[in-house]
C-alpha cells in the first residue's frame, strides 16, 4: 500500500472508531428523553435511507430469495433485539461501562466461532479470552446498585446476541457486500422497531428539542453511515488484522467523552478491568488475517474484521 493510502486508512480507522466510541454517549444522552425503541425507529429509518441510496448507486446485486431467512434473522436478532439491549445497558449503567463490555464482542465471536464453525482456538486466543473475562469479572466486582448491574447484564445478553449473529454475517459476507447486508438487515429491523415505537408513544410522550434531534441525527448519520462507509473504504486499503488494531480506541473514547460530556465517574476497578479486557481483544486480534465481518457498535454493523 502506498504510504500516501497508509497513512489515510490510518485516519480514517481512528475517525471509525472515534465515532462508534461516541455513539454510547450520544446514545446515553438521548435515552434520558426518548424511549428506547423510538430511539432505533429514527435511527435506522434515517440509516436505513442513507445506506440504501448508496447501495442503488453502487448498484449491488439484490438479495436473493434463498438468503432472505438469514437476512431477516440478522436484522431481528442483531439490530432490533440486541442493539436495543445494547442501547437499555447504555441507559441504566453508563456510556463507558456500556463500551467497554461491548469491547468483548471480538473475544465472544471467537468462542462462538470455535464452537460453530469448528475453528481453532489457539494459546494466544485462549489467553486473550481469559483476560478479557478476568477483566469483567474485576469491574462487576466493583459495581455497585442494581441499576448499574442491570445495565452491564443488559449489555452482556446484547454481546452474546450479536456475536450469533456476526457469525451469521460472516457466512452472508462471502456471497455479498458487507454493505448490502447491513442496509437489508437494518430494513428488517426498522419494520421490527415502527409498531413498538408507536406503542413506546402514546404511553411516553417525547419532548422533541434541539438536542435530541442532533444526537439522533449523529447516531444515525455520523455513527452508522459514515463510520461504516470509513470502516469498508480502510478494509479495502489495508488487511484486516491492522484495521482492527485500532479497536481499543472505541471504549477508550467512549469513556473520555462521557467523563468529559456527561460528567460520569470511573473507579480503580473499572480501569484494571479495561485494561485486562483491551489486553485481551488486542492480543486474541494481533496477526489475526481477518476478523469477523459484522461487528457494529452501532455497533457495528459491518465488515469486521464488522461490529
Amino acid at each position: 500500500m502506498p504510504l500516501k493510502h497508509e497513512k489515510l486508512v490510518y485516519v480514517y480507522l481512528f475517525i471509525t472508531f472515534f465515532l462508534w466510541g461516541s455513539l454510547y454517549v450520544a446514545g446515553k444522552y438521548v435515552l434520558d428523553k426518548v424511549p428506547p425503541f423510538t430511539v432505533s425507529l429514527v435511527r435506522y429509518a434515517v440509516a436505513f435511507l442513507l445506506l440504501f441510496l448508496f447501495i442503488r448507486i453502487r448498484k449491488y446485486r439484490p438479495i436473493e430469495r434463498k438468503d432472505y431467512r438469514p437476512i431477516f434473522l440478522i436484522g431481528f436478532l442483531g439490530y432490533f433485539v440486541a442493539l436495543v439491549l445494547q442501547l437499555l445497558g447504555t441507559k441504566f449503567s453508563s456510556a463507558s461501562f456500556a463500551a467497554l463490555v461491548n469491547s468483548l464482542n471480538p473475544i465472544v465471536i471467537m468462542l462462538m466461532a470455535a464452537l460453530l464453525l469448528h475453528e481453532k482456538l489457539t494459546f494466544q486466543k485462549i489467553t486473550g479470552i481469559v483476560l478479557g473475562l478476568a477483566g469483567v469479572y474485576i469491574i462487576i466486582g466493583g459495581v455497585h446498585g442494581s441499576g448499574m448491574m442491570a445495565g452491564i447484564v443488559l449489555s452482556l445478553v446484547s454481546v452474546l446476541l450479536w456475536s450469533y449473529v456476526s457469525i451469521l454475517i460472516r457466512k452472508m459476507s462471502h456471497r455479498y457486500p458487507p454493505l448490502l447486508i447491513t442496509a437489508w438487515s437494518m430494513g428488517v429491523a426498522l419494520v421490527c422497531t415502527l409498531p413498538v415505537s408507536v406503542v413506546e408513544l402514546i404511553r411516553t410522550p417525547v419532548a422533541w428539542d434541539a438536542g435530541v434531534v442532533l444526537a439522533l441525527l449523529h447516531m444515525a448519520v455520523m455513527c452508522t453511515c459514515v463510520a461504516h462507509l470509513l470502516w469498508n473504504e480502510s478494509l479495502s486499503l489495508t488487511e484486516a488484522g491492522t484495521c482492527s488494531a485500532f479497536y481499543p480506541v472505541q471504549p477508550l473514547s467512549a469513556t473520555a467523552l462521557g467523563i468529559l460530556l456527561l460528567g460520569e465517574t470511573v473507579t480503580p476497578s473499572f480501569w484494571t478491568g479495561s485494561a485486562l479486557i483491551l489486553m485481551g481483544v488486542m492480543l486474541c486480534l494481533i496477526r489475526v488475517g481477518h476478523f469477523v465481518p459484522g461487528m457494529i457498535h452501532l455497533p457495528g454493523m459491518s465488515r469486521v474484521k464488522k461490529h
